[in-house]
């Protein structure tokens, strides 16, 4: 089969495209023929460093997020899979590549009238976003700032807030603004201009998808009974607000996005059924051939992406 090694950390030129031989479904696992595979940032740092969740021995085919189409079952696996569109994790490896073999009890069935690419862009991105604003909870009335708000997550939390009755204001890199305001944003600002921040607050939210001084000045826009999420480092560092400080400010920094593997299906199911329903729109900026997975990173890297990053493996499965 067709896959993209990982043979050392460093720049993207490390992922170089290969074969490995094709997968056999174990115990309770499926094979699934890959249509699309999902990219992450952490992915990117993963790749350059070795950070991240992710484990294992190099050379690996990294990746964690596939969707396709189930072309095989192992023993004590309902043969009546095969032939289901799913999106799954992989476990942290494995998904720069034509087929995956996977946990059955990992799969998350694509609803029918929901479109692969769609349901895969929504994979990781859709649950955490819905993690983040159950663990801040916005209500009607409130102002929330979302940073990064152009990117995979940010999208989907200026819908998700703007539906939850929050004014909602979107900070993105200069040329993205347009994207910011069409999903539903009050304001839009450019978080790369001097003074960004000025006059934006008081807020009660800020989803911080940056970090660095970003996450700083959005900190110093909060009010008393302002609540701070940080799941994001897109800036190349975590924001450095600690939890003394905004107790003087009387500001909450919560660390609820998290879940059990069985919570994170049931969001990313739930992501899957709001986008089937027209709730939810993931945008996706951009699509690179498996082949070209190095281009996908660099792309990432260099902040020239809107939106989701796929891989397009097979498309032909799409259907």
């Amino acid at each position: 089969m067709r896959v993209v090694w990982l043979t050392r950390y460093g720049d993207p030129s490390v992922l170089e495209p290969g074969t490995a031989p094709d997968p056999l479904p174990g115990p309770g696992q499926v094979v699934v023929d890959v249509a699309y595979a999902n990219i992450t940032f952490v992915e990117t740092m993963f790749r350059a460093t070795g950070f991240g969740p992710y484990t294992g021995d190099l050379p690996m085919v990294p990746g964690n997020g596939v969707g396709g189409v189930v072309g095989a079952v192992g023993p004590g696996v309902d043969p009546a899979l095969v032939g289901t569109r799913v999106v799954t994790s992989t476990g942290g490896s494995g998904a720069y590549a034509s087929r995956v073999a996977v946990d059955a009890a990992g799969l998350v069935p694509v609803p029918a009238d929901l479109a692969l690419d769609t349901a895969v862009a929504l994979l990781a991105d859709g649950r955490t976003a819905l993690l983040l604003l159950r663990a801040a909870a916005p209500r009607p009335g409130e102002r929330v700032l979302v940073e990064a708000a152009a990117g995979g997550v940010g999208t989907l939390l200026v819908q998700l807030a703007k539906a939850a009755g929050a004014t909602v204001l979107g900070a993105a890199g200069g040329g993205k603004l347009g994207l910011v305001a069409d999903l539903g944003a009050d304001r839009a600002v450019d978080y790369t201009a001097p003074g960004w921040a000025d006059g934006l607050g008081p807020v009660d939210v800020v989803f911080d998808g940056v970090g660095g001084a970003v996450a700083r000045a959005a900190f110093g826009l909060l009010d008393r009974g302002g609540r701070m999420l940080s799941y994001g480092l897109s800036s190349g560092a975590w924001s450095d607000v600690t939890d003394a400080e905004a107790a003087a400010r009387g500001v909450t920094l919560l660390r609820g996005a998290t879940g059990t593997p069985a919570e994170l299906r049931a969001l990313t199911g739930e992501a899957l059924r709001l986008a089937a329903a027209g709730g939810l729109r993931p945008v996706i900026g951009q699509r690179f051939p498996l082949e070209r997975a190095a281009d996908a990173h660099a792309a990432i890297e260099a902040r020239a992406t809107r939106g989701k990053t796929l891989l397009v493996v097979d498309q032909a499965l799409s259907g």
